[in-house]
C-alpha cells in the first residue's frame, strides 16, 4: 500500500523526523516517497489515499519556505469542499511553545485538510522545543500511536520495527577516479534550489567593546552585478561553511582509523529510489573535502539517525549497545544527557565512539551527515542605502564540554575578511507595515532586535526627504551598558539630534536597579496610549524570545489599563507584531 510523507522544514529537523517515519513505513511494508512540499505536485493530492504530513512552524506562526507554495494551493477557494474525501492523513507539527502561535502551521494544515474532506487517522501531534526531550518528547510516542491506529485499518505488523531489519537508505555512493572533474568551489557556495545573489563583503567590524562578553558584528554587503530591492523587515539567507579546523579534525579521524578514503576521494551520489529527489549539493561529482567544507554540518548536534547509522557496522558490543539505546524510546534520557544538554557535536561523538567510527563506510557518511542549512538574518539597512547591512551576535558559550560551543554561521561570518564573496537570497520577512506612512510606529528592539528597525527608520526618513508625510517613529532600545553594547549609537544620535526619531534607551547594568525596555514602556504610558488609541499606532517587537516579548506585551496591557482584549485585537489585526528568535 502507498503511504506518502510530505514535510515542511526550515532547519532540517522536520525533514529528519519525516524521513524516520518514511523509513519505518517501508519496514512495515508501505511504499511511497518522502518529499518536501515543494517537490510534490499538490494537484496530485486528490489521488492519494494515505499521507503523513510533518510541518514545522517558524517565527510568528509562519509555515517554512518549502511549504509556502503548497499552502497557497490548499487555500484556493476554487477547491471543492470534498475534494480530499478519499484521503486519510496524519499531521505532526514541530514548534516552540515560547511563541504565541505555537505549532500554528500544523494546526492550520490539519484543519484545512479536514475542511476539504480528508479524514484524520489520529490527533495532531504537537512537538515542543521547550520539552525536556525536545521534539522527540512528542514525535516518538506520536509515531508509535500512528502505527497502532493504522494497524486496526491496514493490518500492518508493528513487530517488524523490532529486532534486526534491513537498512533503508536514501543514497547510492560510488567512488570515482581521482582525475574525475568535480564541482567548482563557486557552485558550492549556495546549495539551495532558489536562485542566489553574489555579494562582496565591504566591511566587518565588532560593535561591542573588546571587554564585553558578547561579540556582535556589523557587516556591510554589496551586490555584484545585480540591482536589488527589499522592504523593511525583510531578511537575507546565507549559507555558512565549516571552519578549516573542523574539516581538519574530521579527516584526522579518517586517517587515524584508516577508513579507506581521504579528502581527495571523489564520489558520485545518486538516489536509491526513483521517487527520491537528489539534493542540489550532490548533483555533480565532488571530493570529500568539498563535502566536509561546504555541505555537511560538522558542528551540529547528532540526531538519532546519525547515531543509528554510526552503530550499524560497530563490532564493539558496548558501543553498539549504547548507540542502539540512544535510538530507542527508553534511552531518551541518556540521549538528552549525552547530546542535548552539553550540546555535543557530531565530531565529538565520532571521537567518543572510536570502534564504531573505525568501521564507517563512505555510503554511511553520506547517509548520516546532516546538510548545512541557510541561516536568516534581518536586514539592517534600507534598499536606498549603498549597502545591505547585518547585525550579527556571534554565538560562543560554555557547557560542561572542555571547549566553547560555537555557532556555525555567526562564527563563519565573524571570520570573513572584507573582499570575500558570498551568496545569499533576500526573502520577505514576517513584518507587515501600514500603507499610510503617517501611521505612528512603536518599535521595541533590545539587543540585535534593533536591526530591522534601523531599516524601517531609514526607509521612512527617505520617504520624508522625498516629500511624504510620515508619522511618529518611537523606538525602545535596550542593552547592558551604554559604553559596551549600544548598537547603532551614531545613528540614534543623528536621528534624535534633529528630532526625527523619539528614542528611549534602557541600559540595564548602568543603573542602581536593572531597567529594561518594558519599564520604559510603562513610564511613557499616557503618551503611548494616545498613539495607540487615538492615532492607531502599530507596535513591533523584535529580539530574543525568552522573557522579553511576554514582558513587553504585559507592559502594553498595563498602560492600556489592563485591557488585554484590546492587545489581542491588535495582534489579530496585525497592529501588534512580534519577530523573535531563540
Amino acid at each position: 500500500m502507498r503511504l506518502l510523507v510530505l514535510y515542511g522544514s526550515q532547519t532540517g529537523t522536520a525533514q529528519d523526523v519525516a524521513e524516520q517515519i518514511w523509513r519505518e513505513s517501508h519496514l512495515l511494508g508501505y511504499q511511497g516517497p518522502v518529499l518536501a512540499f515543494e517537490d510534490y505536485d499538490m494537484q496530485q493530492l486528490i489521488e492519494e489515499h494515505l499521507v503523513v504530513f510533518v510541518a514545522a512552524t517558524t517565527g510568528d506562526g509562519v509555515e517554512p519556505d518549502n511549504m509556502k507554495q503548497a499552502w497557497r494551493f490548499l487555500l484556493k477557494r476554487s477547491l471543492p469542499a470534498q475534494s480530499l474525501q478519499g484521503m486519510r492523513f496524519a499531521c505532526l507539527g514541530l514548534g516552540d511553545s515560547s511563541y504565541p502561535k505555537f505549532n500554528y502551521a500544523a494546526k492550520k494544515l490539519s484543519k484545512r485538510l479536514q475542511n476539504l474532506g480528508a479524514a484524520s487517522v489520529c490527533p495532531v501531534g504537537l512537538c515542543d522545543d521547550q520539552h525536556d526531550y525536545g521534539h522527540l518528547g512528542v514525535s516518538l510516542p506520536w509515531t508509535r500511536d500512528l502505527w497502532s491506529a493504522l494497524k486496526t485499518t491496514s493490518g500492518l505488523d508493528e513487530g517488524k520495527l523490532n529486532g534486526s531489519h534491513p537498512t533503508i537508505t536514501k543514497w547510492l555512493v560510488k567512488k570515482l577516479p581521482k582525475d574525475t572533474p568535480i564541482a567548482t568551489a563557486e557552485s558550492l557556495l549556495w546549495n539551495q534550489k532558489q536562485p542566489s545573489t553574489l555579494f562582496k563583503l565591504k566591511a566587518n567590524r565588532r560593535t561591542t567593546a573588546e571587554a564585553h562578553f558578547q561579540d556582535v558584528r556589523f557587516l556591510q554587503l554589496e551586490s555584484l552585478g545585480q540591482d536589488l530591492s527589499w522592504e523593511p523587515g525583510d531578511v537575507i539567507d546565507v549559507q555558512p561553511q565549516n571552519s578549516d579546523e573542523a574539516v581538519k579534525t574530521f579527516f584526522e579521524l579518517s586517517h587515524e582509523h584508516k577508513l579507506g578514503f581521504d579528502e581527495n576521494t571523489i564520489v558520485e551520489v545518486t538516489s536509491a529510489h526513483l521517487d527520491m529527489p537528489l539534493p542540489k549539493a550532490y548533483s555533480s561529482p565532488l571530493s570529500l573535502h568539498q563535502a566536509a567544507k561546504y555541505i555537511w554540518d560538522l558542528s551540529s548536534k547528532p540526531r538519532q539517525r546519525f547515531l543509528e547509522v554510526l552503530g550499524q557496522n560497530c563490532s564493539d558490543e558496548m558501543e553498539k549497545e549504547k548507540l542502539e539505546e540512544f535510538c530507542s524510546g527508553e534511552g531518551i534520557d541518556d540521549l538528552v544527557a549525552y547530546v542535548n544538554r552539553p550540546r555535543r557535536t557530531l565530531l565529538e561523538v565520532l571521537e567518543d565512539f572510536r570502534h564504531a567510527t573505525s568501521r564507517l563506510t563512505i555510503g554511511q557518511l553520506f547517509e548520516m551527515m546532516p546538510l548545512i542549512q541557510p541561516r536568516s538574518f534581518s536586514i539592517a539597512s534600507d534598499a536606498s542605502e549603498s549597502s545591505l547591512d547585518l547585525l550579527v551576535a556571534v554565538v560562543n558559550y560554555k557547557t560542561i564540554m572542555h571547549t566553547p560551543r560555537l555557532g556555525l554561521c555567526s562564527n563563519w561570518l565573524r571570520n570573513l575578511v572584507p573582499g570575500t564573496e558570498l551568496r545569499g537570497v533576500i526573502k520577505k520577512g514576517t513584518m507587515t507595515w501600514p500603507k499610510d506612512l503617517s501611521t505612528p510606529l512603536i518599535m521595541i528592539g533590545p539587543g540585535t532586535g534593533i536591526a530591522p528597525f534601523r531599516s524601517t527608520i531609514q526607509n521612512r526618513l527617505k520617504a520624508q526627504s522625498l516629500g511624504a508625510t510620515i508619522g511618529p517613529l518611537v523606538v525602545f532600545f535596550g542593552c547592558r551598558n551604554k559604553t559596551a553594547d549600544f548598537h547603532f549609537e551614531e545613528d540614534f544620535a543623528a536621528w534624535t539630534k534633529v528630532n526625527r526619531v523619539e528614542a528611549h534607551f534602557a541600559f540595564s547594568r548602568d543603573e542602581d536597579h536593572k531597567v529594561y525596555v518594558q519599564h520604559l514602556i510603562t513610564k511613557n504610558g499616557p503618551h503611548l496610549k494616545h498613539l495607540i488609541k487615538d492615532l492607531n499606532a502599530f507596535i513591533y517587537v523584535a529580539g530574543n524570545s525568552n522573557n522579553m516579548p511576554k514582558s513587553v506585551r504585559e507592559a502594553f496591557v498595563e498602560i492600556l489599563e489592563g485591557d488585554s482584549d484590546y492587545v489581542d485585537l491588535m495582534i489579530k489585526q496585525r497592529r501588534y507584531q512580534e519577530e523573535t528568535w531563540a
